[in-house]
């Protein structure tokens, strides 16, 4: 509800449902207003004055606290301090960031319900901003209004003594005409904002809780005449060739008969493709149709300008450009269609994030996020779960990415508890008293976004179960824009209002799952809202959810999400380190739950970027051994924007490389291509085509590597092969093997390799043991494998030592060890075999004793001197991958600096395998150390800086003290890392290991040539 006309503050509405907002101009559309045709060019409106910058604050953590008379003129603020607007409070030094997901931030300190706010603790900051309205404003204005673009969570206005109004909806703006309070000269702004209100209840997202007047603050003046809300509707006839543009205009401000509104629709080159004048009135509609226009979409974000001017004669009292993208969305048999084609969505959940600014993202911020969207081919994003910076949708139209707009409206802890479904006091529901709030979220939302073509779906906000409140919501956006459709996953936990969403929507649902709702005669198009829980290293089995898009019901889905919530702080030594949630004594918190995104919060790509990139790109490349085929996925654009290379690598090595080819494919098509490739050659032959754009967007330069593919033409695996028999020396406590240029040392008493030495450099620093244990990812802890793996996590270092056996036999020595592993967990062995070169051929066996277990992995650690800090493979690369994620990497030669192969995911974990290996050297750049070849099998590769017991027992990076050792894991097999979700769902049983199967691994150690 809104409440106007009054005159006097009332802190009895922060805990007041019914109360959303006090003297604010109602919601209307986003638009840019200019005074001239020349400021429209130069993108500069005298009507806009910012007030960003230092603003005086007072912060108290009680109310009872605060400087009750700080608005009035006469009140001295000398002991106020600064602060930065926009930003948050809490990351400026008032107060302390806190992170929960579900649990409201107060659990455990007080017992609310709702409408109950907390009566202890609720912070107040007490902002001052003085300013003087620039000359230009107050010339060309005839009103002036004060627009909070957002404030978190409540906030009361003052200027200059006077109370001017109260505002909720951190994430909608805050609008006020101040013009009766203005004075000439100084101003004095006042705006006391309050930590705690029933908006809280609502807004219950999972992010930091954050507060502060977090984005922009400005004063806008009205013209005379004012174009107040402006409502377009771009769309195709049924041909999908021709536009139809219609324009709903609300002019304010007296209106008399010489007064006209123009409507011109323009190209990007400025040329008039549709004109429209009429006498200006309240009420004006613009309709044009046949158009001859391009289509918007993800592939081709074509937009237009529609130039709306108020003229007197030949005076014009402003100018307003409206950017429109003509495109047609529709249901049409239960599919999702735009302009006439069958639309998946490759999706991802974006919160808006900094990891020094917090929510207060910038310019800079937005460019970096949508370039990445591009440049790894998702074409959707979900605005999780709040409306968020106008700007972020201009650049979603100029770029071609497909958003749901979702509404500000999250109660997730007042129906769901510890996982478990528990309603019994979930608000909005269907309490009257709610009513408003949602009505009143769903309109901000829509008035302020109804003309970003680049919006095609609404949703009624996240994680609030079901109730009539909600569905109102639903029939609002219905009623109000029946070009797009509405969204709402909530009704999965209560299908009695089945009738909210257009869509079926689910969350995390498995592979399996989503697959049987589309084979059962599905009523409704399929998304995954969210899915992939991206959390650490995580994305293991993207592949199968892809795979669905073969089910034309099936429309995609949305990754949680794009940026880890990580923010820094300083620390007492001076270093920083990202944080989440509990580092800053917040109590409650959830941790390191905050950690779910493609992307490091300080905007570091990882691996799982790769493998969205590869699964989410509509242009498939599949090589062969006659040339490639190439599968267009687009909907509108053929290949024409596109070059391909070939090349061959024989044993690694490229040998050759064709010319660019500039093939054309349709879209919705696929054809094969014919290459020439070299022919009888010998050794591991691969082919890889890639595909790369042919000149530079907006996203990317040219030559920007879109896709690849690649295949294995002829495999051919090293094979241990000896080169003469070495000297066996037999202590009373140790095996000597030597030969040309090294020796090694095998101890009887501590029943493993102890010493080798090329050139007369010693290499065991610390000694081999069998390896059955990763480090925990934050997907294995949330699975409960702590508690499933705990007895394989020192089995190696504990395995008894049961027989040892040395012996000579043809061209080398023959060193055996035989372990018995704790806790009956079965028998273990190790053979190395030496010869006079100095290689040695290592095999390691695991007999497989145990029935309905699963083990993590099977093989050998080691550590070698830390000056050995770089090593080169050929296997897949160049990001780490894993038995469930390897989608974008390829077969090639790489390199790569031990200390750059942990991933710093918020909380340390497993990360930096490589599978595939065939060939392995680790050195110091100057050729000194070792290298490790395939024997008949690939193996997996991980050096790290840090032992894997050392990545499982840090809560932080920063934990993870200077090393003096480089660590060398070499694996037959390692489970997958799964994403399903982070809180029980198991890898799936196909990327699993087995512990009643025997697991082998052999490879051969030799000097560096």
């Amino acid at each position: 509800m809104i409440k106007q006309n009054i005159t006097t503050a009332d802190l009895n509405w922060l805990a007041d449902p019914q109360v959303d907002a006090v003297n604010t101009v109602p919601a209307h559309s986003d638009h840019h207003y200019y005074a001239s045709l020349s400021e429209l060019s130069q993108g500069k409106s005298t009507f806009v004055q910012s007030l960003d910058g230092q603003w005086k604050v007072n912060y108290v953590r009680d109310a009872d606290l605060r400087p009750r008379d700080f608005y009035q003129t006469d009140f001295d603020d000398t002991d106020f301090t600064t602060i930065t607007v926009p930003g948050h409070l809490e990351l400026q030094g008032y107060g302390k960031p806190q992170y929960v997901n579900t649990q409201y931030p107060w659990d455990g300190g007080e017992f609310l319900r709702p409408p109950m706010i907390p009566q202890h603790h609720n912070a107040v900051a007490s902002y001052i901003r003085y300013f003087r309205v620039n000359d230009h404003l107050i010339h060309d204005s005839e009103r002036v209004r004060l627009v909070f673009e957002g404030a978190s969570t409540a906030i009361y206005v003052w200027l200059n003594g006077h109370f001017i109004g109260y505002h909720e909806d951190s994430f909608t703006p805050a609008e006020f005409d101040i013009t009766s309070a203005l004075v000439e000269g100084e101003n004095k702004l006042a705006v006391a904002l309050y930590r705690f209100s029933t908006a809280n209840w609502v807004e219950d997202q999972d992010f930091w809780r954050l507060t502060g007047l977090f984005r922009s603050v400005v004063l806008k003046g009205q013209p005379k005449v004012h174009l107040e809300d402006i409502k377009t509707n771009a769309t195709l006839d049924d041909s999908y060739q021709r536009g139809i543009l219609d324009a709903q205009v609300s002019l304010t401000g007296p209106i008399d008969a010489n007064l006209t509104v123009e409507a011109l629709l323009l190209d990007r080159q400025n040329k008039v493709l549709a004109s429209q004048s009429q006498p200006a009135k309240a009420e004006l509609n613009f309709h044009f149709e046949d158009l001859a226009i391009e289509a918007w979409s993800d592939e081709q974000p074509q937009l237009y300008r529609l130039r709306l001017a108020v003229r007197k004669d030949r005076f014009v009292y402003e100018v307003v450009p409206v950017e429109v993208g003509f495109r047609r969305f529709e249901l049409i048999d239960r599919v999702m269609y735009l302009n006439g084609k069958r639309l998946v969505f490759r999706g991802v959940n974006r919160h808006e994030f900094d990891a020094r600014l917090g929510r207060a993202v910038t310019d800079d911020d937005m460019r970096w996020d949508i370039q990445y969207l591009k440049q790894h081919n998702i074409n959707a994003v979900r605005t999780s779960h709040y409306p968020n910076q106008s700007r972020w949708y201009e650049l979603c139209d100029q770029y071609g990415i497909y958003v749901i707009d979702e509404a500000n409206l999250e109660s997730h802890g007042t129906w769901q508890k510890l996982g478990e479904c528990e309603p019994s006091w979930n608000i909005p529901a269907s309490e009257p008293e709610w009513l408003d709030t949602c009505l009143y979220r769903a309109n901000n939302m829509y008035q302020r976004d109804k003309n970003h073509p680049s919006i095609l779906i609404w949703s009624c906000g996240n994680e609030s179960y079901a109730g009539d409140d909600i569905a109102a919501m639903s029939k609002f956006f219905h009623e109000q824009d029946p070009s797009r459709l509405v969204h709402y996953e909530g009704v999965t936990w209560n299908r009695e209002y089945d009738q909210i969403t257009d869509i079926e929507s689910r969350m995390y649902a498995k592979p399996a799952e989503i697959e049987t709702y589309l084979k059962d005669n599905p009523q409704k198009p399929y998304i995954s809202c969210e899915y992939m829980h991206a959390m650490g290293n995580s994305l293991g089995g993207l592949q199968l959810y892809t795979a669905l898009e073969k089910y034309s019901q099936y429309q995609g889905g949305f990754i949680w999400d794009f940026i880890d919530q990580g923010i820094y702080q300083q620390q007492a030594n001076g270093v920083e380190r990202l944080t989440y949630g509990g580092d800053w004594d917040d109590r409650p918190a959830d941790y390191e739950f905050c950690g779910d995104g493609l992307v490091l919060a300080n905007r570091q790509d990882t691996p799982k970027g790769s493998a969205v990139k590869q699964l989410y790109s509509p242009i498939q490349i599949e090589p062969d051994q006659a040339g490639v085929k190439i599968i267009n996925r687009r909907l509108f654009t053929m290949t024409d924007d596109l070059y391909f290379v070939a090349t061959v690598m024989q044993d690694g090595h490229q040998v050759w490389q064709s010319e660019p080819m500039n093939w054309l494919v349709k879209a919705r098509t696929s054809a094969h291509f014919a290459i020439e490739y070299p022919k009888d050659l010998s050794g591991e032959i691969v082919y890889t085509v890639t595909a790369y754009l042919a000149s530079s967007k907006q996203w990317a330069a040219k030559g920007y590597p879109i896709v690849s593919g690649q295949t294995v033409i002829q495999e051919s695996l090293p094979k241990f092969v000896a080169s003469g028999q070495p000297q066996l020396i037999e202590g009373d406590f140790n095996y000597g093997v030597k030969g040309k240029n090294f020796q090694a040392l095998f101890s009887r008493a501590q029943g493993t390799l102890v010493s080798l030495k090329y050139g007369g450099q010693e290499l065991i620093q610390k000694l081999p043991r069998l390896t059955f244990f990763r480090a925990l990812t934050d997907n294995d802890r949330g699975a409960g494998y702590g508690y499933d793996f705990h007895k394989w996590m020192d089995l190696g270092h504990y395995a008894k030592m049961t027989e040892v056996k040395a012996e000579l036999k043809a061209q080398v020595a023959q060193i055996t060890y035989q372990y018995l592993l704790p806790s009956q967990m079965g028998k273990a062995s190790v053979c190395y075999q030496v010869d006079q070169t100095g290689k040695i051929n290592v095999v390691a066996e695991y007999d497989g004793h145990l029935v309905g277990e699963y083990l993590p992995e099977f093989g050998l650690e080691f550590g070698v001197p830390a000056q050995l800090d770089q090593f080169d493979y050929y296997g897949l690369g160049p990001d780490d991958n894993y038995w469930d994620r390897q989608a974008g990497v390829q077969l090639g030669r790489y390199q790569v600096k031990v200390a750059d192969n942990n991933i710093p995911y918020l909380r340390p974990q497993e990360s930096g395998n490589r599978m595939q290996v065939r060939e392995l050297a680790v050195h110091d750049g100057q050729q000194h150390g070792f290298k490790v070849v395939a024997d008949q099998q690939v193996f997996e590769a991980n050096v790290q800086s840090h032992q894997t017991l050392e990545y499982e027992l840090a809560d932080h990076q920063e934990e993870l003290a200077p090393s003096q050792i480089t660590w060398v894991k070499l694996l037959a097999v390692q489970m997958g890392v799964g994403g399903d979700d982070s809180w029980g769902a198991t890898v799936h049983a196909e990327f699993m290991l087995p512990a009643d199967q025997k697991y082998r691994l052999s490879f051969t150690i030799e000097p560096l040539q």
